[in-house]
């Protein structure tokens, strides 16, 4: 997208707005598909949780993409967006049984990650296939809070528990059709993922119905210009050569699935803001934009980076700026980068907003979420209104007269003798 394109939709709906160019988002799934096209049978899931609008999910349908789900609000979501029940993935981490058995009976897939429930939904539902997600204690991530495969990680089955496991499934006679695991987002190194691949088709040996094994994501996409990245042509040949040698000597050609979400809309994501205030203290000069981490978190949260473009002025000279927000508690972007001139009423582009950005914002400070619009064929199209006050108390209950003022008796004046 151009800058002209961006600035012409913060002029139309206003900001701050996010805005997701489909054109990228199509070239990555492309690329993906064609990493792998060695591997006779591939399914990619796409992360609900990563970007969720209806309308991008409609466009992964509309790509053949699956969608892989961890709450069943996702999968009602995609079952709306069009998504065939099949083709839906449920993995989710610490539900109820009750959730799980709720999105059983949409027939959606299910992926049970811990023994208490897998034994309890294989005595009740022992027809029902279902997927394990194995935890194979490599530590692999960005950092530590999206590193989910090691071994002090609340998530997935213990592959020292796989004896455990085994007598689950032959006591309950229930049938487990798929092997995942997945071990963290902003993966670099592609030796330690086919390290943790080897684990996983070594445990997928112990279950003979087994259709698909699902190798999880978390590839890292490129954060600012000439940054290091996954390389997912030299990630498809090597694993995909693998994963054909394992399924002949399985005897059986499976389906090798990921479910990739910042790997497919995080670049396609900007994030605009207006400059609300240049202020220059002793030490720093901050440039203070109409949003906070209510809209943006990843920063705060992740010690994320976003590259910021100053779109009104791109050929200005570089100086250095702290950019920061309007909650009332530090909330900073970025801190002194180098970032072309910026005046009051400029507007900023914040790149990689694709992923984990809107679908983790919130109505903290009591600030409305921005609206979304899809960048498509040349057009802007709004698919997310910007929220309103009535937006803010709709769920609010009146307690009508509970906290009334009440008049208090007046006392007679007492007299001095």
């Amino acid at each position: 997208m151009k800058n002209a394109d961006l600035l012409k939709i913060a002029a139309s709906y206003g900001d701050p707005v996010y805005v997701y160019d489909s054109e990228k988002i199509i070239s990555q799934f492309q690329r993906l598909t064609n990493a792998f096209s060695g591997v006779k049978n591939l399914k990619l899931n796409y992360a609900a949780k990563a970007l969720s609008n209806l309308a991008i999910l409609k466009l992964m349908n509309s790509l053949g993409s699956g969608l892989d789900t961890v709450s069943i609000q996702e999968v009602q979501l995609g079952l709306l967006a069009g998504f065939n029940p099949e083709d839906i993935i449920f993995t989710p981490n610490g539900v109820s049984l009750e959730e799980i058995e709720e999105a059983s009976k949409l027939g959606v897939r299910i992926n049970i990650d811990n023994l208490s429930i897998l034994e309890q939904f294989g005595n009740k539902h022992p027809d029902i296939p279902v997927c394990v997600r194995i935890n194979p204690h490599v530590m692999a991530g960005g950092n530590s809070k999206i590193s989910v495969g090691h071994i002090d990680s609340k998530f997935g089955i213990s592959i020292h528990q796989i004896p455990h496991l085994l007598r689950i499934v032959e006591l309950t006679k229930m049938n487990v059709n798929g092997i995942h695991m997945h071990t963290g987002s902003d993966i670099l190194d592609i030796d330690v993922f086919l390290y943790a691949s080897e684990i996983l088709f070594e445990t997928a040996q112990n279950f003979k119905n087994l259709d698909f094994i699902d190798f999880g994501s978390g590839f890292k996409v490129p954060y600012k210009e000439g940054d290091i990245q996954t390389n997912v042509e030299e990630l498809g040949k090597k694993l995909g050569d693998r994963f054909n040698e394992f399924c002949k000597a399985y005897g059986k050609e499976l389906t090798l699935a990921f479910e990739p979400g910042k790997f497919l809309v995080s670049e396609a994501g900007h994030f605009l803001a207006r400059v609300n205030v240049v202020k220059q203290t002793t030490s720093t000069v901050f440039a203070s934009i109409d949003s906070g981490f209510n809209h943006l978190i990843r920063p705060m949260l992740y010690g994320a980076t976003h590259q910021i473009l100053n779109i009104s002025n791109p050929e200005g000279r570089e100086r250095y700026y702290s950019v920061v927000g309007y909650i009332c508690e530090t909330d900073t972007f970025a801190s002194n980068k180098r970032i072309n001139e910026i005046s009051e009423g400029d507007i900023l582009c914040f790149k990689n907003a694709g992923a984990y950005c809107f679908t983790m914002a919130s109505n903290y400070n009591s600030r409305f979420r921005p609206p979304e619009v899809l960048w498509h064929e040349g057009k802007a199209i709004l698919i997310r209104e910007r929220e309103t006050f009535d937006d803010l108390i709709k769920h609010q209950v009146d307690v009508k007269d509970l906290f009334a003022i009440k008049d208090i008796p007046k006392k007679e004046k007492v007299g001095i003798k």
